[in-house]
């Protein structure tokens, strides 16, 4: 049987390198972060697999090549400190945490905050925090923040508080859309984001006050 660091270097070589990614530092956090311990036991047997899985609560951890692509699309360095929008099972935090200063997280179901936040002490992570909140609304006193990642599509358009609270240069990664969603890397000028457009994604709904509201 093979171990969990084998399981993990095959999914690095298999899935996130041929595949295009190439930052060093994202493909060494990702040989060592166990995948396995964010993901539900019943689904332990496919934690290594190219795909999402569900984590309860109609939510997923979004598939490894995935969550890769944007961690290096985000081009982070070790001083720096990042927002997270759906923390869902605590891996994307954990992963980012490898990379940078701090790594500020909120997830709106209190369930999942609270197992997201054991998973991550569990791998005794001391820089990443965890949140139970409305994440649209973000984390103002802990603002500005150098770059902010989205893991679930508001339905039209970056909630204004996000955009506030980014650095001016600041990278924001999200995905954008309900039916049709595309994934986009966007740069604070002034008081907008100009978006760069990287590929189509499907990533659960934003879920929260400002997220509802873009609907209307």
């Amino acid at each position: 049987m093979r171990t969990s660091q084998q399981l993990r270097n095959e999914m690095v070589k298999r899935q996130i390198e041929n595949r295009g990614v190439r930052d060093g530092r994202v493909l060494q956090t990702f040989r060592n972060m166990p995948r396995d311990e964010f993901v539900p036991e019943d689904a332990k047997a496919w934690a290594y697999d190219d795909c999402p899985i569900p984590i309860g609560y109609n939510q997923t951890i979004s598939q490894p090549y995935i969550v890769a692509f944007m961690a290096e699309a985000l081009e982070l360095s070790s001083d720096e400190r990042i927002l997270e929008i759906g923390t869902g099972s605590g891996y994307n935090a954990a992963v980012l945490s490898k990379l940078c200063r701090e790594v500020y997280t909120i997830e709106i179901i209190p369930e999942l905050a609270k197992r997201a936040e054991e998973a991550i002490e569990k791998q005794d992570i001391k820089n990443a925090f965890v949140r139970q909140g409305d994440g649209s609304l973000g984390w103002p006193e802990e603002a500005p923040f150098d770059a902010i990642i989205l893991t679930a599509a508001p339905p039209k358009e970056i909630p204004i508080p996000l955009v506030i609270q980014l650095k001016q240069g600041g990278r924001l990664i999200a995905p954008v859309g309900e039916e049709t969603q595309e994934l986009a890397l966007y740069i604070k000028q002034g008081i907008s984001l100009v978006p760069y457009h990287l590929m189509p994604v499907r990533f659960v709904p934003m879920i929260g006050k400002i997220a509802k509201q873009a609907t209307l």
